[in-house]
């Protein structure tokens, strides 16, 4: 669908170097895609799946170990490179 939008430039720009997108119709339609999907988690969140705890452990993977997943993860460094001199 065609329309005719007033967006900030700045802004755009910021969503598109952000993302990674190629032009301004993807980095629109991926910031929008985003939103939509923020809005569904936080309705889930508050509404809940409808499923029992008991439903909702057997939805879980028996083998899926989080604190195993996460002593296997590379560790990644924050912050600012050192200055070689």
């Amino acid at each position: 669908m065609k329309m005719t939008l007033h967006i900030d430039d700045e802004l755009l720009a910021r969503v598109m170097a952000a993302t990674g997108a190629e032009s301004k119709t993807k980095a629109i339609d991926l910031a929008l895609r985003e939103v939509d999907r923020k809005a569904t988690l936080v309705r889930l969140a508050r509404e809940g799946l409808g499923l029992t705890p008991d439903e909702l452990k057997d939805a879980v993977d028996p083998a899926y170990d989080l604190d195993e997943m996460r002593r296997r993860e590379t560790p990644v460094n924050y912050g600012r490179k050192s200055r070689s001199r």
